[in-house]
Order: C-alpha cells, then structure tokens, then sequence
C-alpha cells in the first residue's frame, strides 16, 4: 500500500494544513530558474490568491492559497447572527422572493 507523504505531513501539521489528499501532477521537472523561482504557469491561480508556503523534512513543498478580506468587514466573519442573516437573504433572492422598496421610505 502506497502512503501519500503528505498525509504523514499533514499529522504532523499544527493547523491541518492539508484538507484534501487528492493532489494530481500538473508539471513534470520544473526547474528553478537563476533566481531560484518556479513559475506556475500550468497551474489555475484565482485572482487575488496569495499562498502561505511550507516545506517537510524532505524538501517537499506545500502551496496553501489564501485570499485576503479587508479589514472592514471581518466583523461579518466574527458575527455568526449577520452572517447567517446575510446566508438567508442571499437564499432567498436565490429563490426569487424579493421585493422593490422605495429608498426614500427609509
């Protein structure tokens, strides 16, 4: 039976970096340039996606992307009461139950 290293590596791990264990090859001897960088040409990247990096014992390294929030609007993430008010707003304009309000009625 085959172990994939990063699931020892994900055990060993603080914060469970690792949340999925089906990674797939998307290059073939990629090879650092003069500056020692890899360009991920072949890989999909999000806009706005940044990545804490990680490496084992044994030199292997973990991409783990991220995207930033602003400031201004963490509150919403700390807030589970907005946040679920907001989850069935956009639910039910989903579900077409909306309605035209006049804003000067305010």
């Amino acid at each position: 039976m085959l172990i994939c290293p990063t699931i020892c590596y994900n055990k060993l791990v603080e914060n469970k970096i690792i949340k999925n264990d089906k990674f797939r090859k998307i290059a073939t001897n990629v090879k650092p340039d003069a500056k020692k960088r890899i360009v991920l040409s072949k890989a999909v990247t999000p806009e706005g996606v940044t990545y804490h990096i990680y490496c084992n014992e044994i030199g292997q390294i973990i991409l783990d992307p991220h995207i930033s929030i602003p400031a201004s609007e963490v509150w919403l993430y700390k807030n589970t009461e907005a946040r679920e008010a907001v989850a069935a707003g956009l639910k039910e304009a989903d579900e077409g139950k909306v309605s035209r309000i006049n804003l000067s009625d305010l």
